[in-house]
């Protein structure tokens, strides 16, 4: 009986201490990780083909504006790794406001230019959505543009039934 007794002590100990580390955890700045990936956009055409590739030390920011009268609130940079990540860590909520992740510098001068409203992409950074969704957040991949497509991007869109004689890519 004596062990009994000391083995349901320790379950009891151990459950308010997980009680405890949870709302000490819970009482704290509800803080987002933020992360995505920059590509380069070889054949310009708005998502990534097969020659797409992933920019490393590409500079990004991300903006949280109020959504009513477009005052920032909140501001962070970060640099893409080798596989063109990055990853920043934001220490606030956001509920009323827009954040939004862009593009800033590509260390590429061939797939540098930037395209308006595909430079960007929206991120919700609140916990009172409805949904339980942790403390990270993806952005979706956003992308640089080459100045002059590859040679081989017309056969490449015609591959995925893109191609017209409109299409810039010949």
């Amino acid at each position: 009986m004596p062990q009994f007794r000391s083995s349901l002590v320790v379950a009891l100990l151990l459950a308010a201490t997980a009680v405890a580390a949870v709302a000490v955890a819970g009482s704290g700045k509800p803080g987002f990780v933020v992360t995505g990936r920059v590509y380069c956009d070889n054949c310009r055409a708005g998502f990534e083909t097969n020659v797409s590739h992933n920019i490393q030390g590409a500079t990004v920011s991300m903006e949280c504006r109020h959504f009513e009268t477009q005052k920032l609130h909140d501001k962070a940079e970060a640099t893409t790794d080798a596989g063109g990540w990055y990853r920043m860590d934001i220490g606030d909520d956001h509920q009323d406001e827009i954040c939004e992740v862009m593009l800033l510098k590509s260390p590429e001068a061939d797939c540098a230019e930037v395209e308006r409203f595909r430079d960007r992409s929206r991120v919700p950074l609140t916990r009172n959505n409805g949904m339980e969704m942790g403390g990270v957040r993806y952005a979706n991949p956003i992308a640089f543009f080459r100045k002059e497509p590859l040679q081989n991007c017309g056969e490449l869109l015609r591959g995925y039934d893109l191609y017209n004689d409109t299409s810039e890519n010949p």
